[in-house]
């Protein structure tokens, strides 16, 4: 036998073959469903002073509690965290941000850098994980811990690390989060990341954070990518530097908003689609149909309409197979119950078929401005938009 023929042997002696029919199926477990599931790599990526690091230690903190976190509801058990920073003080910056979250710092874990620098090729990322059985692992920002042989910027170089990274995470159940800044190219949100596109291809979920635009204070994040579940909302929070830190909730925004509204003067097709519900419905009852056909005329997509109905107060309801919109008209200070005069009249109108247009106000409410309660089978309005997205008006 020739050496090559040796060599050829060895090499199959190690081929190693998976039958697809012996795998099992594993359920997904999150810590913030769909943002950030466990044994899996999460990119938060956003330009410098947008609130990153304030909202990483808002999540590090609910976790270390076992807090539910904002569009969940889910309450855990109480995790611990490693968070590993190359920007900012542990004494100085990120113990008092986590303080006034309230985090459990005794949950919080980090490893000592002080005689050698980590990096993700560090044999101490899974030691410590499996010493501490932490289930979050944060690293802020992902550039200063590649390794000084790393060019983030080279697929080939940026590949085996954050595979390595991706293997440790399934291993041990832990969620890994990596913190990126962005580039001033592209405004797609998957090619504004620094460093090569692996990196957010080796992400199962990519979020961005920005300024929303006309309010100094208000921040938000957008998910522009989940390979695990649907795309979550848009998640809106408050850097108020009287207050701090605090959580606003789902907001209307889309990641191109976080990208380019903040420098960008004209109207937002989310600004112009909440400015339609707003003007047509506010006070009238239209067909749903007829809005989105009113939308698309002004290029803003069933999607913008949808995203945003919640924001402008829109209510919606079923009758003989229509799906209609409505937006109460706004009550004066101090009417602390719905006026009960001329309740007939918006039965009517549905009864009638003549659902659109302008609610009959002949008879005035005690105080001018309450919106009249819906009566007899209009009197359940659903509280969530829920209906069957078939009729284009129930989802």
């Amino acid at each position: 036998m020739t050496e090559q023929d040796k060599t050829n042997a060895k090499s199959q002696s190690k081929l190693k073959l998976i039958n697809m029919n012996d795998i099992e199926v594993e359920e997904i477990r999150w810590i913030w469903y769909p943002f950030i599931a466990y044994g899996r790599l999460t990119v938060i990526q956003g330009d410098p002073g947008c609130g990153k690091t304030t909202l990483i230690l808002a999540i590090a903190a609910a976790v270390t509690k076992g807090a539910p976190l904002p569009e969940s509801g889910a309450i855990m058990e109480p995790l611990t965290v490693i968070f590993q920073t190359a920007e900012d003080g542990l004494g100085d910056t990120i113990k008092p941000r986590l303080l006034h979250t309230g985090a459990d710092c005794s949950r919080v874990i980090v490893i000592d850098e002080s005689e050698k620098e980590l990096s993700l090729s560090d044999s101490r990322i899974e030691e410590t994980l499996l010493k501490t059985g932490a289930k979050l692992f944060i690293l802020d920002p992902i550039q200063g811990y590649l390794g000084s042989d790393v060019d983030m910027h080279r697929a080939n170089e940026i590949r085996p690390v954050l595979k390595r990274i991706s293997l440790i995470a399934e291993k041990t159940g832990c969620a890994f989060i990596v913190v990126g800044h962005l580039n001033k190219g592209s405004n797609q949100s998957q090619y504004r990341g620094l460093g090569s596109i692996d990196i957010q291809a080796a992400a199962r979920s990519v979020l961005t954070v920005g300024r929303v635009k006309g309010n100094k204070y208000l921040r938000a994040f957008a998910q522009g990518k989940n390979n695990l579940a649907p795309e979550g909302k848009s998640i809106a929070f408050e850097l108020n530097p009287n207050s701090g830190f605090r959580w606003v909730g789902a907001h209307p925004i889309t990641v191109d908003e976080l990208l380019t509204g903040k420098n960008d003067s004209r109207e937002t097709a989310t600004e112009r689609a909440q400015s339609i519900l707003i003007n047509e419905l506010t006070g009238r009852i239209i067909p749903a149909s007829d809005i989105y056909d009113m939308a698309d005329e002004l290029d803003i997509s069933n999607r913008t309409l949808n995203r945003v109905k919640s924001a402008a107060g829109v209510r919606s309801f079923k009758k003989q197979n229509q799906w209609y919109w409505t937006i109460d008209e706004p009550a004066e200070q101090g009417c602390q119950q719905p006026c009960l005069e001329d309740l007939a009249t918006l039965h009517t109108y549905v009864e009638s078929g003549g659902i659109t247009g302008k609610i009959n106000d002949s008879t005035k409410p005690e105080k001018q401005g309450c919106q009249k309660p819906y009566i007899d089978d209009l009197a359940t309005l659903p509280p969530n938009e829920n209906g069957c997205a078939n009729d284009r008006g129930g989802e």
